[in-house]
């Protein structure tokens, strides 16, 4: 029993050594502060946040690395203050904060964001509301350039334009080819006619060779036909439009 009374005791007071601890390290951080001494107000505060301090030790680091103009470092800050908030006033300044960090870097849609919310958890600051309406004002005027998102999607709108541009070549090319079959069929039944392949030496008459042409004549003018009659009953039929 006396064992479990020590132990309980020995917790007590390790827990309260290391909360005055981080306190102690809130209060010379913010004395340092306030003297205008950034790096060692940084220092306390980091320690402070080391020894459990999340809230208050992230938002005061935060402020202090914001007044050494590092807003990028001082906006990370604001964010762990934001994560371990437990009030609405506590999310309510770092998030205003957050949103100030935001505004110095030209990021004016995230600070209309974090001023938003800001709001949420203190709808009667008058601060935020101004930084709110001014934010959502430069955002305005200075609209996010396109992000990869949008780079993707017209790069995907080029390509799919080429590819129908690509296959309308194609068909256009392959419906010439057709075009020209009868022609080549008919080349074809010439080369198997003995007559036409070097008459001299085959020793066809005069009349005879003309006999074979007006022959050859009459059977290419009988497919033409048959081709001509094939275009028109292959020729589409244009619907109304499905409303």
């Amino acid at each position: 029993m006396k064992k479990q009374l020590y132990l309980i005791a020995f917790v007590l007071f390790g827990y309260c050594g290391f909360s005055q601890s981080a306190k102690s390290q809130i209060a010379r951080g913010n004395d340092e502060f306030e003297n205008k001494n950034y790096n060692e107000a940084e220092t306390a505060y980091r320690m402070a946040t080391s020894k459990g301090e999340g809230v208050r030790g992230s938002y005061n680091l935060g402020n202090a690395i914001y007044r050494m103009k590092q807003p990028a470092e001082a906006g990370f800050a604001y964010f762990r203050s934001v994560e371990n908030a437990k009030t609405r006033p506590e999310k309510h300044k770092a998030l205003h904060n957050l949103g100030n960090v935001f505004m110095n870097m030209k990021d004016y849609a995230k600070a209309v964001e974090a001023y938003k919310n800001a709001l949420i958890n203190d709808p009667t600051d008058e601060k935020t509301r101004y930084n709110y309406a001014l934010a959502k004002e430069l955002l305005k005027k200075n609209p996010p350039k396109n992000n990869d998102k949008d780079k993707n999607k017209d790069k995907k709108e080029k390509n799919k334009e080429k590819n129908k541009q690509d296959q309308n070549k194609k068909d256009d090319k392959n419906k010439d080819q057709k075009q020209d079959q009868p022609g080549n069929d008919q080349k074809k039944n010439d080369n198997k006619n003995p007559g036409k392949q070097n008459p001299g030496k085959a020793g066809i008459s005069k009349d005879r060779m003309q006999n074979l042409l007006d022959a050859v004549n009459n059977e290419e003018k009988k497919i033409q036909d048959k081709v001509n009659k094939n275009k028109i009953k292959g020729k589409p039929v244009q619907s109304e439009k499905d409303w």
